[in-house]
């Protein structure tokens, strides 16, 4: 008996999130079919014109946005932005620095201090642990 291996594929929408476009932007055969797992490797290994040009202008989606932005996704949010935006959207944001991106940046800076520390928290533990012998926690949830 041979097995009859199958290919992967993935709907529009997640192959355009992996590749970190918006999908309402990308061209209409790229949205109404389905892409492999072989066709994804060739998007992100030699990317078509179309892809590069969304890539480097946009329309970008949040999680791009609020990367570019440096705040997260939430702070897109509460900053009003529910819309995708271009990259000289995105830069006139950042020249304009208005007071809701400059708080989202702090808050997202103090996230991430927070984050090192707990990091390192923990391996100061594992050390100590290790120098006892003791077997280590399950972390805590």
């Amino acid at each position: 008996m041979t097995s009859h291996q199958s290919t992967q594929t993935m709907k529009p929408a997640t192959a355009a999130k992996k590749l970190g476009v918006y999908l309402d932007a990308t061209p209409a055969e790229f949205r109404e079919g389905v892409v492999s797992r072989d066709e994804l490797k060739a998007l992100q290994a030699d990317p078509p014109e179309w892809l590069r040009e969304l890539r480097r202008n946009g329309p970008h989606p949040r999680p791009v946005v609020a990367a570019k932005l440096g705040i997260s996704i939430s702070g897109l949010a509460r900053g009003g932005v529910t819309e995708p935006l271009t990259t000289e959207q995105i830069e006139e944001l950042k020249s304009a620095g208005p007071e809701w991106l400059q708080k989202e940046r702090a808050t997202q800076a103090e996230v991430r201090k927070e984050a090192v520390r707990l990091k390192e928290k923990r391996l100061k533990e594992q050390e100590k642990n290790a120098e006892r012998g003791d077997q280590p926690r399950p972390p805590r949830s």
